[in-house]
Order: structure tokens, then C-alpha cells, then sequence
């Protein structure tokens, strides 16, 4: 199955800003498809790949609300016209998240499970032969190896650090599997630094790759938006027309330009951030609250 099978991959590298002789280009990952969009693609793409060769009629996943995977998993077995299920985590809402909505559109099936069942459930899931189970996120070794593919699309000699937000940590292991030369630095988008070091280390057992995590940058935590966030959303789309999402993208961009201002990279470093996608995670917002559409409204 190539790229070509279900999406058009064609990301653009732009330069967004310069300061203290450091350039900052971006890898548009959210440009590959309105649906499947930035890192997700790359993170299914072997799991899907497996399950076609293991002849598998559905495939289940797992996410909050506001997954941008099961919205990505859903569209892309859409167009291999596979069943998908999606086990969500909460109580069935009276009234369903964009996301869900969306989901349900695509055709995927959905079961709301208990926050306290959630975990007992991925694992007793996964031990089903009918349905071909990918973990929530796309985290895993096949995981990994896909987001190992986003380095085919720009040139490493021409960057000294790449930069990617970092939720599972799967993208950020891939990204380190394929790197020789350049520093990855990943920008934490939830609490829990040691916990996200183990996740990628499990996923990593060798790496030439010299790779850290930054934390600090979480505006409180996994998907908090405090108003100061969306402003810099705003400001940002101004002076670049770049769109970034609350979730992840809005935290990377402002924590490289913080990083850059206090002199944390030295001068003559040529950044490239990952725009991870991800930007139908701002269906949660007012739509006045931006200055700029995201996608799938």
C-alpha cells in the first residue's frame, strides 16, 4: 500500500520567522489531506497495511471525544472499505463532539467506555481476533516506524533541530529512528515528562539520535487553552497565515519562539518544526474565538 493508496502526500517546508540569525522553517504536514490529516496518516499507515495483509474486515481503535486518531482512522478505512469501531473514552454525551460527529459520518461505530474501565478495556480489546486492534494513538512499534517515514520529505543536511509536539510520544520515537544527524527536540503537550521519556524509550531500543524533551509548555495540560493560547493562535495566523490547533501545534510554534529569544539554540541554528496537523481539535472552540477556519466545518 503506498501513500498514494488513500491520500496525496504533498507537504510544504516554509520559512516562518528569523531571530538572532536563527531560521525557522516549518514541514506543513496538515497540507497532506483535509481528513487524515499532518502526523496521522504516517502513524496508520503500516498498522493498515498489516491488517489488508492479514485479510482483517474491521479495525478498533481507541480515543477521547476530541481524538484526532479515530477521526483519522475512521476516514481512512472509509476509503479501504473496512469497518472501523471506536472505543471512546467518558460516557455517551447527550450531544455529540465534532469529533464524533464526524467519526460517525465516516462511517466508524462507536462504544463509549467508563474512565474507569477505559484501560481494562484497550487490553482486553486487544486480545480479539475478529477485529484488527490499533492502541490508541497509534502508538507501537508500527506506529513509530511510520512516523519514521515524515523524514522522506525534507532534506536533514539542510536543519540542525527538528521540532515536534509530543503526545503519545509515537511520532517523536519514528522521527528519532530516522534522524542521523540532526537534534529532535520534543515539546511536551501534557504533564508527566518521565512518563513520556519511558513511552519513547520503549518504542526506541537503539538510536544514533541525540533527543529531549522540553517541558513547561503545556498551558496547564493536555488540551488547556487559557485565553493568553488562543491569542498567540491568532497572532501567529496573522503574521504567517499558518492555522496551528490548541492541542499541539499552537504549544510547539509558541514554545520554539520562546526557546529562540532565550538564547537556548546557538546563533546560526536552522530549526524545522513538524506541523503535526491536527487542526479539527478546534471544532471544541466558539467559532468567533479564532481568526481562522480549521477544516471539516
Amino acid at each position: 500500500m503506498t501513500h498514494t493508496d488513500l491520500i496525496t502526500i504533498d507537504p510544504v517546508i516554509r520559512p516562518i520567522f528569523s531571530q538572532k540569525n536563527i531560521s525557522v522553517h516549518v514541514l506543513r504536514l496538515d497540507k497532506c489531506d483535509p481528513v487524515v490529516s499532518g502526523n496521522k496518516w504516517f502513524k496508520l499507515r503500516f498498522y493498515l497495511e498489516d491488517a489488508i495483509k492479514k485479510n482483517k474486515k474491521s479495525i478498533a481503535t481507541f480515543g477521547g471525544p476530541w481524538s484526532n486518531h479515530l477521526v483519522a482512522t475512521a476516514a481512512a478505512c472509509k476509503k479501504l472499505g473496512i469497518k472501523s469501531v471506536g472505543y471512546v473514552r467518558g460516557e455517551k454525551p447527550e450531544q455529540f463532539s465534532h469529533t464524533l460527529k464526524t467519526a460517525v459520518a465516516l462511517g466508524m461505530e462507536l462504544q463509549f467506555l467508563s474512565r474507569d474501565t477505559y484501560a481494562v478495556e484497550k487490553l482486553e480489546t486487544s486480545k480479539q481476533i475478529t477485529s484488527y486492534v490499533i492502541p490508541e494513538g497509534g502508538y507501537g512499534q508500527l506506529g513509530a516506524k511510520g512516523a519514521s517515514t515524515i523524514t522522506e520529505f525534507f532534506n536533514e543536511d539542510q536543519f540542525t533541530h527538528v521540532l515536534a509536539a509530543v503526545g503519545t510520544g509515537t511520532m517523536l520515537a519514528g522521527l528519532a529512528k530516522s534522524l542521523k544527524q540532526a537534534t529532535l527536540v520534543g515539546i511536551p503537550v501534557l504533564k508527566g515528562k518521565e512518563t513520556l521519556a519511558e513511552a519513547v524509550k520503549y518504542l526506541l531500543p537503539t538510536t544514533t539520535c541525540t533527543w529531549t524533551l522540553l517541558e513547561g509548555y503545556e498551558w496547564g495540560g493536555y488540551a488547556k487553552h487559557p485565553p493568553e493560547l488562543l491569542d498567540y493562535m491568532n497572532q501567529l495566523f496573522v503574521a504567517t497565515q499558518i492555522p496551528t490547533d490548541l492541542v499541539y501545534t499552537a504549544k510547539l510554534f509558541y514554545a520554539t519562539e520562546q526557546l529562540a529569544a532565550n538564547d537556548f539554540f546557538k546563533k546560526g541554528s536552522r530549526l524545522l518544526l513538524i506541523h503535526s496537523g491536527g487542526l479539527q481539535g478546534n471544532q471544541s472552540l466558539e467559532k468567533e474565538k479564532l481568526c481562522f477556519t480549521t477544516g471539516n466545518e
